[in-house]
């Protein structure tokens, strides 16, 4: 269950930034894992010639863990100073 927030979230706050890259990383997830298994079970099922299907299984493999280094390693999190104006 989600935090609760005193005020409403906006992507200036450290906190709601990092749950929601993580939150979006999860859908991510979930999605690669239903299309891919919906696919390869096809695949198997119908006795189908799909060459594109491990091409297509890699890359997208590829870019969930591309998408997992980006919120683990290189996305800053800090709190990021209110802009004057």
């Amino acid at each position: 269950m989600p935090p609760r927030w005193s005020r409403i979230p906006t992507r200036q706050d450290a906190d709601f930034r990092k749950l929601d890259d993580r939150m979006n990383f999860a859908v991510h997830v979930a999605v690669f894992g239903a299309t891919n298994s919906g696919m390869w079970f096809f695949h198997n099922f119908l006795k189908t010639d799909w060459e594109w299907l491990p091409p297509v299984t890699l890359a997208w493999l590829v870019v969930l863990l591309a998408h997992l280094l980006y919120i683990g390693v290189i996305a800053d999190y800090s709190d990021t100073p209110p802009k004057s104006t």
